[in-house]
């Protein structure tokens, strides 16, 4: 379907509820639907909004464009869970009904401010000639789930940022309320993140001035940047758009990157000794991931899976895009390392073992499953997921512990995605060691933990198969189990 500007921006009420009902239909019974990840009713997902503890519940938020798999006119939904894997659907929460946020409400967070959840976000708005103008807006979320939105914006578009200036991030650290937002400049159009500060998280807010990271070029734009602390580490995780390959390599179409230093000096917006930059994430399709520090310190982590600026088959059936599992992050031996949180094995069924010197591993897997295996050193081979009997077709883990490398393959998939940014991604790993792989599948999503999560790699896959298996191409010296998974 062929979208035209004034069918993406039609207002929610020009909808009917039969239309709804039939997009939802649709998306449910899509073979390639998920079951126990974050993931539309209806329509288009994408940046992860809101992540906080609050209430007595964790809280997230997704954009949303209901009718159809293209980026229109965007709302917030509110999932809430009581253990970050278990979520309930509590619908729509922030609707684009002001003037402010006429033309879409845009990225943004939330943070607890006495018995209520401050929500900062972009407001984006169009005027007659279609001037993009945004403003970061803020709304009171009470206990009982109604949204009380300012009647004026927090921060407007300052004379140093063109119409990109969104996707807040707002946390408290000393009794004052700072905001991270992405920026494009105005005077060379390049990319930045600015910090902000207010005594009350309503304002006034002052500009404190361009994050200083020890890096001159971010590309053309930065887009959902965060700053966290993960066991005492300041953390930034940003999407920068036209980053040089110079900096970090990468082959997705923009990339989600995670810069660490040895301290954060608000004063200064200052990130202290800058350690080298790197992907978050090392397969297909993570982007504007969204981290938090919950009440007792620990980082947290949720992602939209999906990219913009890219297709996938589930287009076709008005529906796209997925949220990622719930991370964990933690700091060892000076690396960033994300985790499953320990209730993912709330979810595990049916198991069994993965031992000794083997090849044919389950004849009936399915899409919803956990394999956890270590993979003993001096190996070589392929571990075929979703993949026929014939193991001709489906998902490749090709490993070869002998020499340190790990790729994910999608080619070979009945709908290969994003062709055009490379089949495969690869990783290293340490030489001639043992190899732990923690893999999860969700019938069109792989979530691969790489020795306890030193390494994540996470993608789109697009298999029809409905009688899976899941193998190695020849014997393997291996270890470990597969688990049949509950629905969310």
């Amino acid at each position: 379907m062929e979208w035209t500007r004034e069918e993406r921006y039609r207002p929610y009420d020009q909808h009917s509820a039969l239309e709804l009902l039939k997009l939802q239909a649709q998306a449910n019974n899509s073979e390639y639907q998920l079951r126990y990840h974050i993931r539309p009713t209806s329509g288009l997902l994408n940046d992860p909004n809101g992540f906080s503890y609050f209430n007595g519940e964790w809280n997230v938020f997704y954009q949303s464009f209901p009718f159809g798999a293209t980026h229109g006119l965007k709302s917030w939904m509110r999932m809430v869970s009581k253990d970050l894997v278990h979520w309930e659907n509590r619908g729509l929460a922030v609707a684009p009904d002001t003037k402010f946020e006429s033309h879409g409400a845009y990225s943004g967070s939330a943070h607890v401010v006495g018995d209520q959840l401050f929500l900062m976000y972009t407001g984006n708005h169009r005027t007659a000639d279609w001037t993009r103008i945004p403003y970061q807006v803020g709304a009171w979320l009470d206990q009982n789930g109604e949204v009380k939105k300012l009647k004026q914006p927090l921060i407007e578009q300052p004379a140093f940022a063109s119409e990109h200036f969104r996707d807040p991030q707002l946390f408290e650290v000393n009794e004052k309320y700072y905001a991270v937002i992405g920026v494009q400049r105005q005077s060379d159009e390049r990319g930045e993140m600015v910090l902000y500060q207010a005594d009350q998280v309503t304002g006034p807010w002052q500009f404190v001035g361009p994050i200083n990271t020890g890096i001159d070029d971010l590309g053309y734009m930065v887009e959902c940047p965060n700053l966290v602390m993960v066991d005492g580490v300041p953390t930034l995780i940003f999407c920068p758009q036209g980053l040089v390959k110079d900096e970090v390599a990468y082959q997705n179409i923009y990339p989600n990157l995670v810069l660490q230093g040895e301290s954060f000096d608000f004063t200064s917006a200052t990130l202290q000794k800058p350690c080298k930059l790197q992907n978050l994430d090392a397969g297909f399709d993570v982007y504007a991931s969204q981290a938090f520090n919950a009440p007792d310190g620990t980082a947290y982590l949720i992602s939209w899976v999906g990219l913009p600026d890219l297709t996938y088959p589930t287009d076709r059936e008005n529906w796209a895009n997925c949220l990622s599992q719930v991370k964990v992050l933690h700091q060892k031996n000076g690396q960033l390392y994300q985790s499953p949180v320990p209730a993912m094995k709330s979810l595990r069924g049916k198991s069994q073992i993965i031992d000794g010197q083997v090849a044919a591993v389950s004849d009936h897997a399915g899409q919803q499953i956990e394999v956890e295996v270590t993979i003993e050193p001096n190996q070589q081979g392929t571990l075929w997921l979703a993949a026929d009997q014939a193991l001709k077709r489906g998902l490749q883990v090709k490993f070869d512990t002998q020499n340190g490398k790990l790729i994910l393959d999608r080619s070979l998939t009945d709908e290969p995605t994003a062709v055009e940014y490379g089949s495969t991604r690869e990783i290293n790993l340490p030489v001639n060691e043992a190899v732990k792989l923690r893999i999860f599948l969700d019938h069109s999503l792989v979530e691969i933990f790489v020795n306890d999560g030193a390494q994540v790699m996470t993608g789109r896959y697009f298999t029809r198969q409905s009688d899976q298996v899941v193998a190695f191409d020849q014997p393997t010296q291996v270890h470990g189990s597969l688990w049949q998974l509950n629905k969310m």
